[in-house]
């Protein structure tokens, strides 16, 4: 999700996990997260009753993400909650007014800045996504310093985007180079079967020096080993610390704005997060 141009205190209804929620094995366990070469390091298997503040802060803001998006971030648990051991990010339908003006649509965006920030490791959700003309839910990275320079000369790293009027098919994005609008990008995407919304799916990158690789549903789907920065000799921009972020945007110059088809709320679900380090 590109900052420009180029993701149950709560509703009426919580969300229950479902019997797919997590069908691995019971996450209070460490044994479904081991990986051979990494060591588990940070996670959120969102076991509790509210979203942890010493892992996440939320965004609240109207401004539109420098991409023209429709919605108000906001911090209530109407947008995002803990519930049954998954994290709900729900956008919705209604007029909100903040500090940033009047908007149509309320939505929520987490991270992790000053919580959880890393240089390399490997990170992976398991989620269900929304869909829907105008829906655009992602899991991403921004740096935590901007060493190299504003957006995109420090960098940015998009483990998972979908455009929701396209619910079979996610983006896996580098932006870096210059600083907007001298900024570039690369990536590729992958289409499956069906719909992202029909069921959790997991996502992961693996980040490690000169080499980032896209992972959907345990399968390598591509690997980036070129970027440039205008702030700095490769690898730069990505060698230094990001932090992550998970958040459902309405409209925006990528997805369009929600139409006649399109029905709220909608919901990213999330059954967990986890980020490890190279052994």
């Amino acid at each position: 999700m590109s900052l420009f141009i180029s993701l149950l205190g709560c509703p009426s209804e919580p969300v229950p996990a479902g019997p797919e929620a997590d069908t691995d094995a019971d996450t209070d366990s460490d044994t479904d997260a081991e990986r051979d070469g990494w060591e588990l390091v940070w996670r959120d298997e969102f076991d509790g009753d509210a979203i942890d503040p010493t892992r996440w802060n939320h965004e609240v803001n109207g401004w539109g993400g420098g991409n023209d998006e429709l919605q108000y971030y906001t911090d209530r648990p109407e947008n995002s909650w803990v519930a049954s051991g998954v994290l709900v990010i729900e956008a919705r339908q209604e007029t909100y007014t903040g500090d940033d003006g009047t908007r149509s649509y309320t939505s929520a965006r987490l991270n992790t800045l000053e919580k959880g920030d890393w240089t390399f490791g490997r990170f992976e959700a398991r989620m269900k996504l929304p869909s829907g003309q105008g829906l655009w839910p992602a899991f991403w990275m921004l740096p935590s310093e901007w060493v190299y320079g504003g957006w995109a000369a420090s960098g940015e790293i998009d483990a998972m985007e979908l455009v929701g009027h396209q619910p079979g098919t996610v983006h896996g994005t580098l932006h870096y180079g210059g600083e907007w609008p001298a900024n570039t990008w690369s990536g590729d995407s992958v289409t499956i079967d069906g719909s992202f919304a029909d069921d959790f799916h997991h996502f992961a990158v693996e980040w490690e020096p000169g080499e980032i690789r896209w992972y959907v549903d345990e399968t390598l789907v591509q690997t980036q080993d070129s970027w440039t920065s205008a702030g700095g000799a490769w690898p730069a921009p990505f060698d230094q610390d990001f932090h992550l972020l998970l958040n459902v945007a309405v409209g925006g110059n990528w997805p369009g704005s929600p139409d006649e088809t399109t029905t709220f709320p909608q919901q990213m679900v999330v059954d967990y997060v986890r980020v490890y380090e190279a052994r």
